[in-house]
């Protein structure tokens, strides 16, 4: 029997509005947005309050059951400071500058602690420093990128260098003397924030490159990947990091005023003949010093450090 012409527009504007209003139909919810954190902590060094950066990652918010990669960046010598009004200067360089500043999508919690000044106030670079140095996140878009660093040093090859026992291993008032603040806060992100604790990742530039090697000599197991920028790790760092086999990239700027080179190849020859086999090693010749903004401004580094996990009681090495 056929139904009458009204009855069957009736019929499909009822179908209209059910698949209208179908919850399957409705628009995705949208990641949460990023996050830039100061959190409080007291230091050994001093006992004193300072304060430290967590980013979290856009889509943080959105399930308590997903994991997140930590990245620990330990900056450069220009950036040290109080760990109070001075913090900012940590958003200058590096991973934090990436996500916060040029808003780049990088999946990790990024925690960013910043060096005592120490004995380090009287260095011009840092002495004669600007608040206009550091970047703020526009509301709309992003700043223009700074220009690098210019040179007039020539592309030529590294020297070799066959001895390294009367060069210091650690430079001085430099993140070993931060140690235990480090763990500490590592330890503090892990019980706070939804970490994956088998993807613990160790960057930094400079001062922070010399740091990583250090950490990563002291504590070979706790991190799934480090990558060392601009500062090189002595040989007598190595047997612990090779004994725990700890995925390495280790980048270098071929025209250095600021870092010697040819310290690089010691070290990563003594990794070599301990039988390390799980090593990058990138020597940006046309760079100076701050290769940092190239290397961190592309995608390999952090591409490269989500591939590497740090062995399970399940897995094997």
């Amino acid at each position: 029997m056929k139904q009458p012409f009204a009855a069957v527009i009736a019929a499909i504007f009822v179908m209209a509005l059910c698949v209208c209003e179908s919850p399957a139909a409705t628009a995705p919810q949208a990641n949460s947005a990023a996050q830039l954190l100061r959190l409080n902590y007291q230091s050994s060094i001093d006992q004193l309050t300072r304060q430290y950066f967590v980013y979290l990652p856009a889509g943080y918010q959105q399930s308590s059951a997903k994991k997140w990669p930590l990245m620990l960046f330990l900056h450069g010598n220009g950036e040290r400071g109080n760990g109070l009004d001075e913090l900012d200067y940590t958003l200058i360089h590096g991973p934090l500058y990436e996500a916060w500043v040029q808003k780049r999508d990088l999946p990790f919690i990024i925690v960013v602690p910043q060096l005592h000044m120490f004995s380090m106030g009287q260095v011009p670079y840092i002495a004669n420093r600007s608040r206009a140095d550091i970047p703020t996140r526009l509301a709309e878009g992003v700043p223009p990128r700074p220009q690098m660093f210019t040179s007039d040093h020539a592309i030529v090859p590294a020297t070799a260098v066959s001895d390294m026992s009367q060069v210091a291993p650690l430079l001085p008032d430099g993140w070993q003397l931060a140690e235990q603040d480090l763990l500490a806060l590592l330890q503090k992100v892990q019980a706070s924030y939804h970490i994956d604790a088998s993807r613990l990742y160790l960057t930094g530039i400079s001062y922070g490159g010399f740091g990583s090697w250090f950490m990563a000599s002291k504590h070979p197991q706790l991190f799934a990947a480090v990558a060392p920028v601009v500062g090189w790790g002595h040989p007598d760092l190595m047997p612990p990091i090779a004994q725990a086999k700890t995925p390495l990239w280790v980048f270098a700027a071929g025209r250095d005023s600021a870092v010697n080179k040819n310290y690089f190849y010691p070290g990563i020859e003594t990794l070599r003949q301990l039988g390390h086999d799980k090593l990058r090693f990138s020597m940006l010749e046309q760079a100076a010093h701050d290769a940092w903004r190239q290397i961190y401004a592309g995608d390999d580094l952090y591409n490269w450090l989500l591939q590497q996990q740090r062995p399970t009681a399940n897995q094997p090495q």
